[in-house]
């Protein structure tokens, strides 16, 4: 608390002591609100296309570092990438590979920044142009509409970019009068080292990389600061970006650490290869500047030019290094062994972006499932390696004679019961921001949470008549309960299908079929209780248990289908929020 109190106390008496100063920090604070707006812009109406192209487009690694190139040019947010990479990771839907080749890709990505500010902010009245676009961002907002509102927020985005590039250009212009910052130019190996580290500081501070590549871009362009100055400067910049990452990635799981630490390691380590071949990188960029039409004086491209030069380098060295990289970090920040009731993809950081809250909820839904699917399958005096093994079912129901003895209520306290209620208190915090579409997708994820909780509770009615009945001396009465025991056995090696299918067409096809079949449960339905009992094969109490038993594990057998339909059948979990 003191350190802050200090930090603030000198902002304002710089602010208020040096005018020129104030128009700079004033410049870099609205460049940062402009990139704030840009990535809650970004989230609201590219954040769905961003996810599908970043599932489907990952499965090589030049393939992901394409994608992590392009989606980041795309959105301008490494950020907001890298906070659905991190949600991806955590539930499964990419690897760490797949992972570590999108950041890689979005280093390359984030130098588009430099080239936007480079070519467009120090070379015309871009403040004329930031008016005109604030204007529409505004008037976008007072659009009803998930879609007009990203599109609006984007927009101010974009405009407050321009106006902070123009302050601070004007700031390092009225500067030139009075400060000359070039002046404290070192000289020699022992300079670049030292503006490395002033570009780290300055990153972390300001907590934007692409703030500090305009800061630097405006500043060679105003002439205050030497080229080389610059370059190691960038070089900092690149390092500070990870930084920052690393201290945010403390509250994360392991999976979210290990990427941070990745990528850390990434630039420090592309950054000590530069910085040791520094005369050679920047031969490089001055052979390479005439063939794209950058002029020898134009140093502000030439910056953007190594920016990227610096960048490229780095992931041509290192990506074929990505398997080790990953396999020495697999077995590092383990997360502690949680319990099976608790949570495992409930992430907070992650709840306010509606692309990965709704993924973080679905995976936890299967968690669920499972945690249920062991006691459903023991309250049947079933074991889960029979149920999905490839016995034949006759042979499982004849070798599982034995009840198992399994306390469902203590089961379900331990093991779904917490589970259950993190879900909901996660969904319902998770739909304050969520569009209708999106809202009504988390609702029906509650509803069939909600089912497998009751399927348990079913289980629980049937589990003394099950254990009583699957060995009885009367065939019938056995035989109608194994029967029920067949019919679950049946529906769970088929969802199974069902969970690993890619085939919409051929999920709900099957699931149609299995609803199908269901009506062979009924007992008293397709009437073969009535001939039971006409025949006295069994007598009243056996029949009143059948005939009860029979309706719960119909009900059992209904909430596997509607779980299966609304988690699995429709694997495009944003099948509405694209179209809204």
């Amino acid at each position: 608390m003191f350190l802050r109190i200090l930090f603030f106390a000198i902002l304002g008496y710089i602010l208020v002591s040096f005018d020129n100063i104030q128009t700079i920090v004033a410049g870099i604070a609205i460049f940062i609100v402009g990139m704030f707006f840009m990535e809650e812009g970004f989230k609201n109406f590219a954040g769905g296309t961003m996810q599908n192209i970043l599932r489907n487009w990952t499965n090589s690694t030049p393939k992901a570092i394409a994608t992590g190139f392009i989606a980041t040019t795309a959105v301008q947010s490494s950020s907001l990438l890298s906070l659905i990479i991190i949600s991806f990771l955590s539930a499964g839907i990419l690897t760490l590979t797949q992972s570590v080749g999108v950041i890689f890709g979005s280093n390359i990505g984030s130098t588009t920044t430099a080239w936007i500010v480079s070519l467009l902010g120090v070379k015309i009245d871009i403040a004329h142009y930031a008016y005109m676009i604030v204007v529409f961002g505004v008037a976008s907002k007072f659009i009803k509409g998930k879609t007009a509102q990203g599109v609006g927020d984007a927009l101010l985005g974009i405009g407050f970019v321009f106006l902070g590039i123009d302050l601070m250009k004007d700031g390092f212009e009225s500067m030139k009068e009075g400060i000359n910052l070039a002046q404290y130019h070192i000289d020699g190996i022992l300079g670049v080292i030292t503006y490395v580290f002033v570009g780290i500081i300055i990153t972390i501070v300001i907590q934007s990389s692409a703030a500090t590549m305009t800061l630097v871009i405006v500043a060679i362009s105003s002439g205050q600061i030497q080229y080389i100055d610059g370059v190691a400067l960038a070089i900092g910049a690149n390092i500070g970006t990870t930084i920052t990452a690393v201290i945010g990635a403390i509250g994360s799981n392991a999976d979210g650490k290990r990427l941070a630490l990745i990528h850390f390691s990434f630039n420090v380590v592309t950054a000590i290869i530069v910085v040791i071949l520094i005369n050679p990188v920047m031969s490089i960029v001055d052979m390479l500047a005439p063939m794209i039409g950058i002029g020898n004086t134009d140093l502000a491209m030439k910056i953007s030019l190594f920016h990227t030069v610096f960048n490229i380098t780095g992931v041509l060295i290192l990506s074929p290094f990505i398997p080790y990289f990953v396999k020495i970090l697999e077995n590092s920040f383990n997360d502690p062994k949680l319990k099976n009731g608790q949570p495992k993809y409930l992430n907070m950081q992650l709840i306010d972006t509606p692309v990965t809250a709704i993924t973080g909820i679905k995976k936890e839904s299967e968690h669920l499932y499972h945690n249920s699917l062991e006691i459903i399958i023991h309250g049947l005096s079933l074991h889960r390696k029979d149920v999905f093994s490839d016995k034949a079912i006759q042979q499982i129901i004849s070798e599982s004679k034995k009840p198992i003895e399994i306390d469902i209520d203590r089961m379900y306290q331990v093991t779904v019961k917490s589970l259950y209620g993190e879900i909901i208190k996660y969904s319902s915090l998770a739909q304050e921001k969520m569009a209708v579409a999106d809202s009504k997708y988390i609702y029906s994820l509650k509803i069939v949470n909600r089912g497998m909780v009751r399927a348990i509770k079913d289980i629980e009615k049937i589990q003394e008549n099950m254990n009583t009945f699957i060995n009885h001396e009367n065939n019938y009465v056995r035989h109608e309960y194994n029967f029920l025991r067949e019919k679950i056995i049946k529906i769970l090696r088929e969802l199974k299908q069902v969970k690993e299918s890619k085939n919409f067409t051929e999920s709900l096809l099957a699931i149609e079929i299995l609803k199908g079949e269901m009506a062979d449960i009924d007992i008293i339905a397709n009437g073969r209780l009535d001939g039971m009992i006409r025949a006295g094969q069994v007598d009243t109490k056996m029949a009143t248990s059948l005939i009860n038993d029979s309706i719960y594990i119909y009900n059992v057998a209904n909430r596997l289908l509607e779980f299966a339909e609304t988690v699995w059948a429709d694997n495009e979990i944003l099948r509405e929020y694209n179209n809204n």
